[in-house]
């Protein structure tokens, strides 16, 4: 749990402080130091009497302390937790040391004594295993660099020290301010979810930081994130985040469909969807996405690319639309107009190109006729380094002017590192960020601008006869549900099926095969796969047929019995459930058949799906121009389709026990959508 004391000690001891500042409780203390701390600083170190002129204490002799940051071996750190919680009045506590349960056993045994006495008292533990904490009070880190904290910087909070340090360097040198930093290491007690709590509960907008960038490894409880994440953003707060370790390699080995394309990063990025936070796959994008976030919104995907730098404009104006973005034609009476300003061989036509040669006077018309005359455009980016033919600081002073005045964001791409080294500095002294890489920002504007606000609580799913789903349930063992119990679930959901039947008695089989119409198909019950192995055969017309490939399925290895369906026609969808542990459901859709194991393209939501989710999944197919009609093929009814998405959420909802489940395909046409083909795995206890 997050305390004063830790936010703001009155006093703090050092257990490990040294003068030799290559070490961690050597360097931790001088940053205090030259941090300027105004409260009382001790020195726990029986070699020394005097550390970097404080003096030393053993942990008997110490003063009651409201901070220990502890730099001292491992197997040292649980006698000196013992005896500053029970004798010294010490609640929080940084833990820098490595060695604890990401070692090994006998570590992780050392590391839960500790908890166990930081929590007897209501104390707060961060790490071990990490680089400390640094805020305005106190700069309680054994790294570099140390930023100045502001006010209106970025909170980092990161699970790996070394990630963090990496953030910071790269961030400082595109100007971007930080103000409070939390290494949490193996966050064996205070997790990231821990500390976004605090953060949201404790929200005040004139004190308190508008950026929140994360870097996670693990998450603890992923509810509690999205709970605080969407809380904060609705105040105004902007979120960031990094979730590593969750890979196709990760991913696990599933019977349905659904358990074999979903990967934790698909369960990650629906979370991160549903909480409004922007996913980033790299510290660049993370950093990016930060000082996108210290500019004004964006509100609208047309972008105006003026530069001086052709290929520079090209890459840019690829990345802006290959991640959905536009760069629209600039034609017209104005564009005439203000290609009269610029030197010959400009364009206007966008990018606007103004030559290697172009000024600061020029700059500064172009971006008025973007803000005033081009209606269209929404925001502009300015691509201007140097050649070395001119000083460029008129150009950078114009740029942050208009990065005040006008009500369209720029956002400034200043290449020229060594050209133009002290006319940036002097733009970022100004208080600017600069964005050093085109193709960078490119990717990370769409994804800013494509993250949806917070969606937690505004579910607003159909009703489903839950009294209906609870019986199948209990009344099932763990497992796939058979055919019978299968259509009940969708029955009871309110999902349109297929009119079917399914026998091991082929006297049976011929009996009922009357009650569907001809062509039908017939699918082999029991093996998963059934395509594979021959068990699926389509467009059967006459009773003979029928027979014959009743004989056919029934020797298939596994068969268990045959399913007979209508057959119908209409473009092939599919929708899907996977659980994860912690995460709950998350649902997928895309197209069906075939495709979902070729293509894979898919779109997840993290049940419970509001209705402006269950859209933006389908809309952010690949294929959506096939679903919703291309080249005079008619497409899919859209709204049956959403509204079928959301009572599967509703269905998941009802019944957690849900574990896999596909539906493949879904046949839709412009009229109706039609389950085909069911697949329902449960599991009652998940522990």
């Amino acid at each position: 749990m997050i305390n004063e004391q830790l936010l703001n000690p009155s006093s703090i001891v050092i257990v490990g402080g040294s003068n030799d500042t290559t070490k961690p409780g050597g360097k931790v203390l001088k940053n205090i130091i030259d941090g300027g701390y105004k409260g009382e600083i001790y020195v726990v170190n029986p070699k020394e009497t005097s550390v970097q002129g404080i003096q030393c204490y053993s942990l008997e002799a110490l003063p009651p302390t409201d901070l220990a940051i502890l730099g001292v071996p491992a197997k040292f750190c649980g006698d000196a937790v013992e005896l500053l919680t029970k004798q010294k009045n010490t609640k929080a506590f940084i833990i820098l040391s490595a060695g604890f349960s990401e070692t090994n056993e006998a570590g992780k045994v050392i590391e839960e004594k500790i908890v166990s006495l930081i929590n007897a008292v209501d104390g707060c533990l961060i790490g071990p295993n990490c680089i400390g904490v640094l805020n305005m009070n106190y700069h309680g880190v054994f790294t570099t660099p140390i930023p100045s904290p502001h006010l209106d910087g970025c909170d980092l909070i990161s699970s790996s020290g070394a990630t963090a340090v990496f953030i910071m360097e790269a961030g400082l040198t595109t100007g971007l301010k930080f103000s409070n930093v939390y290494s949490i290491g193996n966050a064996a007690q205070t997790s990231a979810e821990d500390i976004l709590e605090y953060m949201d509960e404790h929200y005040n907008p004139e004190t308190d930081a508008p950026i929140k960038l994360l870097y996670l490894e693990s998450l603890k409880i992923p509810e509690k994130l999205l709970k605080h994440a969407a809380s904060l953003i609705r105040k105004g707060v902007k979120i960031a985040a990094i979730k590593s370790g969750s890979t196709e390699a990760g991913s696990r080995a599933a019977a349905s469909h659904t358990g074999a394309i979903v990967t934790s990063d698909m369960t990650v990025r629906a979370l991160f969807q549903k909480a409004g936070i922007v996913y980033c796959s790299s510290r660049e994008e993370l950093i990016t996405v930060a000082s996108i976030f210290n500019y004004k919104k964006l509100n609208g995907q047309n972008i105006a690319v003026i530069t001086h730098a052709g290929g520079s404009a090209v890459m840019l104006t690829d990345s802006l639309s290959k991640y959905g973005l536009s760069v629209p034609s600039i034609e017209g009476e104005y564009a005439e107009k203000l290609l009269g300003f610029l030197y010959p061989g400009s364009s206007v036509s966008n990018p606007i190109d103004f030559l290697a040669t172009g000024t600061a006077e020029q700059l500064s018309i172009i971006i008025d006729y973007c803000e005033h005359k081009f209606d269209h455009i929404d925001a502009m980016i300015v691509v201007f380094g140097s050649p070395g033919l001119m000083d460029v600081k008129n150009v950078y002073d114009v740029l942050s002017v208009k990065l005040e005045v006008c009500s369209k964001p720029i956002y400034p791409v200043l290449p020229s590192v060594i050209n133009a080294e002290n006319e940036i500095k002097d733009f970022l002294a100004k208080g600017n960020v600069n964005f050093p890489d085109e193709v960078v920002l490119g990717r990370a504007l769409a994804a800013v601008y494509k993250t949806p606000s917070p969606q937690v609580g505004k579910d607003d799913l159909p009703p489903v006869d839950v009294p209906a789903i609870r019986k199948v349930i209990e009344q099932s063992e763990d497992g796939f549900l058979n055919a019978e119990m299968t259509l009940q679930m969708l029955d009871a959901a309110g999902i349109p099926r297929t009119a079917q039947f399914s026998t091991d008695s082929k006297e049976e089989f011929m009996s009922r095969i009357l009650e569907l119409p001809f062509p039908i198909v017939m699918k082999v019950n029991g093996p998963i796969h059934k395509s594979d192995l021959g068990g699926v055969v389509l467009n059967i017309n006459s009773l003979d047929i029928a027979s014959h490939h009743f004989d056919a399925l029934m020797k298939i290895e596994g068969a268990t019995g045959v399913l007979a369906q209508s057959m119908l026609r209409g473009t092939e969808l599919y929708i899907g459930v996977i659980h994860e542990p912690l995460f709950g459901s998350t649902i997928l859709c895309g197209l069906g058949g075939i495709f979902i194991e070729v293509l894979k393209d898919v779109s997840a939501g993290l049940s419970p799906l509001s209705h402006i989710e269950a859209e933006r999944m389908i809309k952010s197919l690949n294929a959506y121009q096939i679903i919703k009609g291309v080249r005079g093929k008619k497409g899919v009814n859209q709204e049956l389709f959403l509204e079928i998405i959301q009572k599967l959420s509703a269905l998941t909802m009802a019944a957690p026990e849900i574990t896999e489940m596909d539906i493949n395909p879904l046949m839709g046409n412009e009229v109706e959508i039609i389950a085909v083909d069911t697949r329902i795995k449960i599991q009652k206890n998940k522990e």
